[in-house]
C-alpha cells in the first residue's frame, strides 16, 4: 500500500455554534498505481479528507501511513515541520479545482517550479517539465501564460506540475469541476493514462459519479463517515 489512514476523526467549533464533527472514524487505503474516487454531496467532509491525507491539515485523531512508515499520529505529525514540506514536495502532487498557476509564469515555468524546488537546478526542472507537457498535449504552449490558456489546458499544466517530482500519489480536488464535459472526458483519460504511464496512484474527490466509475475504487462520504460503494 501507498498510502494508509486508519479511524480520522475531525471537528469544528465555529465562535458561539456547537461542534460539527467533519470526519467520523474515517479509513482509507490507497495501492500502488490505483485510482481511488471519494465523491459525496457538497460540505460532507471530502475536501478535509484530502487536506489531512495531503498533510495540509491534520486530524483530531487516527493514524496515516505512507509506505509503511507512520507520519501522523497522536494528533501531530512525526516529521518536523521542515520534513513534512519535503515530504510533501517529493512524494505527492496536489491539483486542485482552480488550477492555481502563478500569472506571472509561463506554463514550463510553472510545471517546473517543484523540481525546482527541490533540485535547485532550473535547466533539469525544465527538461522534466517539457517532456511532460508534451506528453498531456501541450507542446504548443509551453511558453503560453496562464492568462492564454484555456481551462483544459491549464489543468493539464497543472497536472504536469504535479507529477513533475514523480510522486507516488496525486491528490486532485474537483480537477473537472471548471471544465466542461468534453474538456472533463479528456482530463480523465488523461488522468488514466498517466497513472498507468507514470506508475501513480489517484486519489480523486468529484461529484461527478461517471467519473468516478472509471476509478478502481470508489467511496463516499457520507455524516462523516467514508463507506466504499464500488
Amino acid at each position: 500500500m501507498i498510502l494508509q489512514a486508519e479511524n480520522l476523526y475531525k471537528s469544528y467549533t465555529p465562535k458561539g455554534r456547537e461542534r460539527i464533527d467533519i470526519l467520523k472514524g474515517v479509513s482509507l487505503s490507497v495501492g500502488e498505481c490505483e485510482i481511488v474516487s471519494i465523491v459525496g454531496a457538497s460540505g460532507s467532509g471530502k475536501t478535509t479528507l484530502l487536506n489531512i491525507l495531503g498533510t495540509l491539515d491534520t486530524a483530531d485523531d487516527g493514524v496515516i501511513r505512507f509506505k509503511s512508515d507512520i507520519i501522523f499520529s497522536n494528533k501531530k505529525f512525526h516529521l518536523s515541520p521542515e520534513a513534512i514540506a519535503r515530504f510533501r514536495n517529493q512524494c505527492i502532487g496536489f491539483v486542485f479545482q482552480f488550477h492555481h498557476l502563478l500569472e506571472d509564469f509561463t506554463a514550463l515555468e510553472n510545471a517546473a517550479m517543484p523540481h525546482y524546488i527541490l533540485t535547485g537546478n532550473f535547466k533539469l526542472a525544465k527538461e522534466k517539465a517539457e517532456a511532460l507537457l508534451v506528453a498531456v498535449g501541450l507542446k504548443e504552449r509551453l511558453n503560453h501564460l496562464p492568462s492564454e490558456l484555456s481551462g483544459g489546458e491549464a489543468q493539464r499544466v497543472a497536472i504536469a506540475r504535479a507529477l513533475v517530482n514523480s510522486p507516488d500519489l496525486v491528490f486532485a480536488d474537483e480537477p473537472s469541476g471548471n471544465l466542461d464535459s468534453k474538456n472533463s472526458d479528456k482530463l480523465y483519460e488523461l488522468i488514466a493514462e498517466l497513472s498507468h504511464e507514470k506508475n501513480t496512484s489517484f486519489v480523486i474527490v468529484t461529484h461527478n459519479s461517471r467519473y468516478a466509475s472509471l476509478s478502481s475504487r470508489t467511496f463516499q462520504m457520507i455524516d462523516g463517515t467514508l463507506q466504499q460503494v464500488r
